[in-house]
């Protein structure tokens, strides 16, 4: 047993909470199941479409139309029985914060879309003095290599980070802990003939169709999977020092 029994018995009393359950969060909750966390909260209120199949661990014929939090659960369930784990089939902004229990959260996992609702996520954190990691961009990147820890001050080329180290700094936040790459990213070709632009198929009932948004990038299945699994590794390291 590599972190022994004092370190095991430490992960199975903490309760973290991934906000995003994509292709980076889907792949720290697998890591933290496995790893022996004993509690969780899974936010999202997206579900598995045919797109995800490239890079979500979740992502599967069988599961795609489904509430990626129930799946996630499922899956974690299979692998850990004894896991306590809730789930929020919504979509986290400033105006539902007060519904999550972020006093009861030993973790948070950033991995959700939008910088309002990291930039909301990041300040309750701060207030309730939870350690919190965000997840920076995973796409437009090939090569999994450049991932990296560090502190968002620290950070380069990532143009996601650049946004939230001006927007972080406007708000008096003087460190956060991301995983970020400093690989340029690349401009995916977009084929207007299977481009989810002319043709969506983002399963029925959807809250968030990728249609909405300015730029749709594109994705890898390694890239997002090593930087969910440095995320995870974070987390088991620091939870079972205490």
């Amino acid at each position: 047993m590599l972190l022994g029994k004092d370190g095991m018995d430490s992960l199975h009393n903490k309760k973290v909470a991934v906000f995003g359950i994509g292709g980076v969060g889907g792949y720290v909750c697998e890591a933290l199941a496995r790893s022996g966390i004993g509690s969780f909260d899974l936010i999202d209120d997206d579900k598995v479409c045919l797109t995800n199949l490239n890079r979500q661990i979740i992502a599967t014929r069988k599961t795609v139309g489904k509430y990626k939090a129930e799946v996630m659960r499922e899956r974690m369930q299979e692998i850990n029985p004894d896991a306590d784990i809730e789930i929020h089939k919504c979509f986290f902004l400033p105006e539902n914060a007060d519904e999550f229990p972020f006093r009861e959260y030993d973790y948070i996992v950033d991995a959700v879309d939008t910088v309002t609702a990291r930039i909301e996520l990041i300040l309750r954190a701060q207030k309730e003095n939870v350690p919190i990691i965000s997840a920076m961009g995973a796409g437009k990147k090939l090569d999994a290599g450049r991932l990296k820890v560090a502190d968002i001050y620290d950070t380069r080329v990532c143009p996601l980070a650049r946004v939230m180290r001006r927007e972080l700094k406007k708000r008096n936040v003087k460190k956060l802990k991301v995983v970020y790459s400093d690989e340029q990213p690349i401009k995916p070709s977009e084929d207007m003939s299977i481009s989810c632009r002319s043709h969506c198929i983002c399963p029925p009932g959807a809250q968030h169709k990728c249609t909405e948004r300015r730029d749709i990038p594109g994705s890898t299945a390694f890239v997002p999977a090593v930087a969910g699994l440095l995320i995870a590794g974070e987390i088991v390291k620091e939870l079972s020092r205490q």
